[in-house]
């Protein structure tokens, strides 16, 4: 019985797995493949100035978005007077307050927050937002739940 005999590697050694020569395919660069209607450019990436895009809100009560984050809407917003209760299924709600007080209350708690302190109200958990005045908010909900954020003073 002989002995299997077996080829030397290449000079240079064999190429890496990743190599797109081991297949016969040539990598095209992503800048030069055409993306499809599903798979559309993100928009560029562009910086908030909060005060500035405060300054320039229609007004009180109607949010402002200003992007998008892991899916869902990041908006602006003035809020006066106490909300309505909100419970989110899909997400995660956000609230960061850039200007004056804003309480959160919960069901069976208050969380007060003062400019330049943030909260993040885990899907489920049902909350509203609650102002004495107007607070300057930045704030971040499933999509569907926004467009109701923004409310008007309590009577």
């Amino acid at each position: 019985m002989s002995t299997p005999t077996r080829t030397s590697p290449p000079i240079g050694g064999r190429p890496p797995r990743w190599d797109s020569r081991r297949r016969g395919t040539v990598a095209v660069p992503a800048e030069a493949q055409a993306p499809s209607s599903e798979d559309a450019l993100p928009p560029p990436l562009e910086k908030v100035n909060l005060a500035h895009a405060f300054s320039h809100m229609a007004g009180p009560d109607t949010p402002q978005p200003v992007g998008v984050f892991h899916g869902q809407p990041m908006h602006l917003v003035r809020l006066t007077g106490t909300g309505p209760w909100f419970q989110h299924e899909t997400g995660d709600a956000l609230f960061f307050v850039s200007r004056g007080h804003l309480r959160v209350e919960l069901r069976e708690r208050s969380v007060d927050l003062e400019a330049g302190e943030l909260l993040i109200v885990p899907r489920g958990v049902e909350h509203r937002s609650v102002t004495a005045s107007e607070a300057l908010v930045l704030m971040s909900a499933p999509p569907h739940a926004v467009e109701d954020a923004g409310h008007a003073p309590s009577p």
